[in-house]
């Protein structure tokens, strides 16, 4: 049976303001034509389906576009749990409907999902955190482990109150989601084949910025590879580059991000997996790269503003998403600065830097600058210019106005 495993595609989210929706639809249409193109039996979907619990409509009808496409009008199986940035409940709303269509939607672990549904299709039976799907043409079934991510406030349901600690919390954390995959694995049976999907942070993966952490309590929320059940294949969400997870029974991998969401990620290929999936033997695996998303890359403009010009006039980068690093002997007016973003809509940052400043006076502390002086250096970074006077009074004006209503006492005469 072949699997098309896919993971974080955060829908809604933005690159500091600038609207990614254009490249996400892209996506989304790129991968319901691999689906075709690739014969994929079942689509795999790691969690972090959308980038917040209350996503816009537009993610919204996205998503649920890309289901129905996904799923050719139910001769395809669809499998979603629900990440550390989607609402369970939200996710599963649609269950009574998508179950009809072949989509199985898992939010919360171990939670019931609605009847099956008498009309057939690709999913044969499931229940709590796992389901069986059968297709046409193939001599075997295919068990299938779905573990969604458990919350803060679920995990505190699960596990003793006392464990406040975070080695405790770690331990528990841990037995808590091998218990669970070892009570799941009852469920595997010999002449089907084996998988597993969830949404978690595996030790030994390697991270970047722009994924959010699982939990607040350091690194509490992570789980050995000892811990994943023994299956075939292991389709993971959470960390945004694609990686394989080593020392885990059968083939483990992270699909990553379809788009590049930080420019941690500059430079990285982004792609799905395609599972093959035989009972009795180790699953194939195959890395296949998207082609949609504008890259995300770093300029280091050392020659000033006269280079950047330069690599836009030669289209260097072309339609990539740009943080630039401007080299200066003196501020950019703001003048020269809407001259830059008007030649070019893609700089996300503009940072100017000061070489001949460097190593000709330390670095001053917080504590040694005034709040006007933190307000210049703040302004500075994210503008790429040195505030003007009249903007100067105009922020200490309302800082000074904001404290002086903090400082008021209320009508029962307390501060």
């Amino acid at each position: 049976m072949r699997f098309l495993h896919t993971a974080d595609w955060h829908l809604g989210r933005t690159l500091e303001g600038r609207s990614r929706q254009k490249e996400q639809e892209d996506f989304l249409n790129e991968l319901c034509r691999l689906a075709d193109a690739e014969k994929a039996d079942a689509v795999l979907v790691a969690g972090d389906v959308f980038d917040s619990v209350n996503p816009p409509a537009a993610a919204e009808q996205l998503f649920y576009d890309a289901l129905d496409e996904l799923a050719a009008g139910g001769a395809r199986a669809v499998v979603v749990v629900a990440g550390n940035h989607d609402s369970p409940e939200r996710l599963v709303a649609a269950s009574p409907l998508a179950r009809r269509h072949g989509i199985a939607l898992f939010g919360l672990p171990g939670a019931d999902p609605p009847a099956r549904s008498a009309s057939g299709g690709p999913i044969l039976d499931l229940g709590p955190s796992w389901l069986e799907i059968g297709v046409p043409g193939c001599d075997h079934t295919a068990v299938l482990l779905a573990l969604p991510y458990l919350s803060e406030t679920r995990l505190k349901e699960l596990l003793p109150a006392a464990l406040e600690d975070e080695p405790g919390m770690q331990k528990a954390y841990t037995a808590k989601i091998r218990a669970i995959f070892s009570q799941l694995a009852g469920r595997l049976r010999a002449g089907s084949a084996a998988v597993a999907l969830s949404h978690i942070f595996v030790l030994g993966g390697s991270s970047s910025e722009s994924e959010r952490p699982l939990f607040s309590v350091g690194g509490a929320c992570t789980v050995r590879a000892e811990d994943l059940p023994a299956v075939q294949y292991t389709a993971l969400g959470h960390l945004h580059r694609p990686q394989r997870i080593k020392d885990v029974p059968g083939v483990c991998r992270y699909a990553g991000s379809p788009l590049a969401y930080s420019f941690s990620e500059a430079g990285q290929a982004k792609s799905v997996v395609l599972a093959e999936v035989i009972p009795g033997r180790p699953a194939e695996t195959r890395e296949i790269y998207l082609a949609c998303g504008a890259p995300l890359t770093r300029w280091r403009a050392e020659d000033g503003p006269a280079q950047v010009y330069r690599w836009l006039e030669e289209g260097r980068d072309a339609g990539a998403w740009i943080d630039l690093e401007i080299h200066l002997k003196e501020p950019l007016s703001l003048q020269e600065v809407h001259d830059l973003r008007g030649r070019c809509d893609r700089f996300i940052d503009i940072r100017p830097v000061y070489p001949e400043l460097v190593g000709d006076m330390a670095r001053p502390s917080r504590s040694d600058l005034s709040v006007e002086n933190m307000f210049e250096l703040f302004f500075e970074k994210k503008m790429g210019v040195r505030p003007d006077a009249r903007t100067v009074a105009l922020f200490l004006e309302i800082l000074s106005a904001r404290e002086e209503g903090e400082g008021k006492p209320d009508e029962a005469g307390q501060p």
